[in-house]
This record gives C-alpha cells, sequence and structure tokens, in this order.
C-alpha cells in the first residue's frame, strides 16, 4: 500500500455521528463494483440524490472541498458492518486521513490495512476544528505528521495525536500485516528449521491410520 508520512491537503469538515459503513458504501456495491472503482460511490446515499445527481448542500459537492483528501468527522465514524469495502470507497475516492473523536472498530483497522491514517481526537478539539474550518474554508488546509504525530492547522496551531507504533511503523513504510509479518522471513525460516530438528514428528505429514 502507499505510504502515509506527511499530508498537506483540504480537509472537509463533516460532523454527523454514528455514520455507519453501509452509509460509507452502500451493500450493494460491495458485490458489483470492482475496488478500484468504489472510491466513485463513497458516501452517495448522502452526496447524490435520489436522480443521481449531485446534492449541491453535501460538503464533499462544495467547492472549497471537492478536492478533500482529508475527512474530520463525528463520533462513531464507521460503525457498523465489518465490509472491506468501506475502507476501499475512503481510499479509493482519495481520502488519506479521517479524524473523528472515535471510530467502529473493525472500520478503523480496514482504513490501517488500506493506507489510511485515522486519527481519534478529543470530541472538543474535533469540533472545534471543524466549526473552524466551516466557518473560513480558507482555513481548510491541514498538514499531518504521522512522524511526529501531530497535525498542523493553517492558522499554525499544533495539535498532537497518539496512534499505536506498531501501524504507525507499517504506515510509514507502506506495509500492511502480511507485507509487516514477511519482513521476519528469514526469522520465521530459521525457527522452523530449528523446530523441524527439536520435534521432527510435528511436521510429519504422512497419514496415520
Amino acid at each position: 500500500m502507499k505510504p502515509f508520512t506527511t499530508l498537506e491537503a483540504i480537509a472537509a469538515p463533516w460532523l454527523r455521528a454514528n455514520v455507519n459503513t453501509d452509509m460509507i458504501i452502500r451493500g450493494g456495491r460491495s458485490g458489483t463494483v470492482p475496488r478500484e472503482e468504489l472510491g466513485r460511490y463513497l458516501l452517495e446515499a448522502v452526496r447524490l440524490r435520489e436522480d443521481g445527481s449531485e446534492d449541491p448542500s453535501f460538503i464533499l459537492n462544495l467547492p472549497a472541498f471537492r478536492e478533500a483528501q482529508i475527512l474530520i468527522g463525528g463520533d462513531n465514524f464507521g460503525c457498523g458492518s465489518s465490509r472491506e469495502s468501506a475502507g476501499w470507497a475512503v481510499a479509493g475516492a482519495g481520502i488519506r486521513c479521517i479524524i473523528a473523536p472515535s471510530f467502529g472498530g473493525i472500520f478503523h483497522g480496514n482504513c490501517f490495512q488500506n493506507g489510511v491514517l485515522a486519527v481519534q481526537l478529543p470530541a472538543d478539539t474535533v469540533t472545534r476544528l471543524g466549526e473552524a474550518i466551516l466557518a473560513d474554508p480558507s482555513q481548510a488546509r491541514l498538514h499531518v505528521d504521522l512522524r511526529e504525530q501531530r497535525i498542523t492547522t493553517a492558522r499554525g496551531e499544533v495539535i498532537a495525536f497518539d496512534y499505536d507504533p506498531y501501524r504507525k511503523q507499517a504506515l510509514l513504510a507502506g506495509l500492511d500485516d502480511i507485507e509487516m509479518t514477511l519482513r521476519d522471513a528469514a526469522k520465521i525460516d530459521a525457527f522452523e528449521e530449528a523446530d523441524r530438528q527439536r520435534r521432527p514428528w510435528i511436521y510429519d505429514t504422512r497419514r496415520v491410520g
């Protein structure tokens, strides 16, 4: 996956709470649309009208936020079902970072697996940040630094955030869980060879009986 080190981009505030994965990507899209095309259907339930035209009032359709790569969300963002296609849709739409007070646990993990940094900040900080941008969209550009674990606003305010050390190293390197494990392939092979010598019966694949 694409590494995440730093990102300077437009942030779109959509502070709605309890946005579930069915809203992020409709279930019917998951089985009919190729993974690489899911981004075009991100949040279609609220981004588009019934006739398929854009809802001009939705945040990502506003001229100031059309190029947003950061989404500022509300509490419990990504709750609901465990479908990984929600993470695919987010990444496919070009969103590299989501900032929210809390996330659905599985969705948070799926963001990581798809190179999207999900940052959890106190609710009052998220609200203040989002409302400030809505009041003055010219201040929408944020600088996110994963290595230093800080967000810098257009006004120069620095906001620190916590992030899991393992996932931090994986995102910085652009590696998912499997790729992180394979970095230790030589150690794994050495262990298996030594264990094979100690306990050869474990590796006997002949059928018994």
